[in-house]
């Protein structure tokens, strides 16, 4: 197994990735803590990952609340020993579909406040716990819009700052045996829904017929011709999180087939 005997925080676990993420990560033998703000979509991804013979704990807490996140990783540490990967997958708020020069600054900011906070509070956390002990991996994700993606609003600017955050940060404590690696991914036709679109862009107001369409349309603007699934980025993010990945650090996988990459 990938992660056999490992131990593995991940923030967002209650949400689509988060969740396959997880169960993956169970199933590859690593002792799941899963964080987030709502406890019953933890306590089910908890209860699948038991029920299959894995081990999962569940913490209810905000990403963003420092002394939370610090609270909560020493108490790992404590209970497991260590703290072998942490991946952040916190949702930031993005707006899209607006043009930039028509965007509040509220609507700009705020996916990119929310995911470099989450993402440097976690890290740091867990960070400061894997020098102590000479190894481990911290993952991110994003879109990959940094390279640039008209309509994509302040998903681009958080996904920059995402992006330059793992870099430094991997130069930095890639010397003292810490992994820092991300993922780029977008798209995924599982973790897609009307409602969701309509949550991150308001002008995207589709029927049946036309949320298919794009679907299908989002296949097309792929290299492969096909979009990714949910198990390919989550095993992704086990083979990274892995001893296999060897000296794999400040850099970032493309598992969107293709899609927004320049």
């Amino acid at each position: 197994m990938l992660l056999e005997n490992k131990t593995a925080i991940i923030y967002g676990a209650g949400g689509s990735i988060g969740s396959a993420t997880a169960t993956t990560f169970a199933r590859e033998g690593a002792r799941v803590f899963l964080a987030g703000r709502t406890r019953d979509s933890l306590e089910r991804v908890a209860k699948e990952i038991t029920a299959a013979g894995g081990q999962a704990d569940v913490a209810v807490l905000d990403a963003l609340d420092e002394s939370a996140v610090d609270e909560h990783v020493r108490a790992v540490v404590a209970q497991a020993g260590g703290v072998d990967v942490s991946f952040n997958l916190v949702p930031g708020g993005d707006v899209q579909g607006i043009p930039l020069v028509d965007m509040t600054t509220a609507d700009l900011l705020r996916a990119v406040n929310t995911r470099l906070t989450t993402n440097f509070v976690t890290a740091r956390a867990a960070a400061r716990a894997m020098i102590a002990q000479g190894s481990g991996t911290i993952l991110a994700l994003n879109s990959g819009s940094s390279h640039g993606s008209p309509m994509m609003g302040s998903t681009g600017p958080a996904d920059a700052a995402t992006d330059t955050f793992v870099r430094n940060l991997a130069a930095e404590i890639g010397p003292q045996g810490v992994r820092v690696v991300g993922i780029w991914t977008a798209g995924l036709p599982e973790t897609f829904s009307r409602e969701k679109l309509n949550a991150v862009n308001s002008g995207m107001q589709l029927d049946e017929e036309a949320f298919a369409g794009l679907l299908a349309q989002l296949d097309q603007m792929r290299m492969t011709r096909r979009s990714p699934r949910l198990a390919e980025v989550a095993g992704t993010a086990a083979f990274l999180a892995s001893d296999l990945a060897g000296a794999i650090t400040g850099t970032f996988v493309n598992v969107t087939s293709g899609m927004f990459m320049s």
